[in-house]
């Protein structure tokens, strides 16, 4: 689930084709869905609470969300909305990102993780002498 500020989205945009390459299906809410939409990247689009229901904290408790990325503009709605889904994030044990650095990281993580091995200190220690 991505519901980003507005200056955010192109970074956004970024951020859901690297999750749509590594299997995710994505919601957003309708702002955040149309700009990742207009690139060409398949998005569900989801009520905020605002907008009525069902809506994204309505899937958080489903179990339908695997993944927050929430970033929030200085208003005093979008504010309470943020609140709503990253308490119930929080609550359901959804990972969440708040920042869109943060998603970025998080997502070339992913991308990277088939790389990853484990190597003892013994061996790094044996590469440097």
């Amino acid at each position: 689930f991505l519901t980003v500020k507005n200056n955010d989205k192109a970074r956004a945009v970024e951020v859901a084709r690297a999750l749509v390459a590594l299997k995710f299906d994505l919601v957003a809410t309708k702002g955040t869905a149309a700009a990742i939409n207009v690139a060409g990247i398949a998005c569900g689009v989801v009520n905020k609470v605002t907008e009525g229901r069902p809506h994204v904290v309505d899937m958080i408790k489903n179990n339908e969300i695997v993944l927050v990325i929430n970033t929030v503009e200085e208003r005093r709605n979008a504010i309470a909305d943020s609140r709503q889904i990253r308490t119930s994030a929080l609550l359901a044990r959804v990972t969440t990102f708040t920042t869109i650095a943060g998603a970025e990281a998080a997502v070339q993580g992913m991308v990277h993780m088939d790389k990853l091995s484990v190597v003892s200190l013994q061996e790094l220690h044996a590469q440097l002498v």
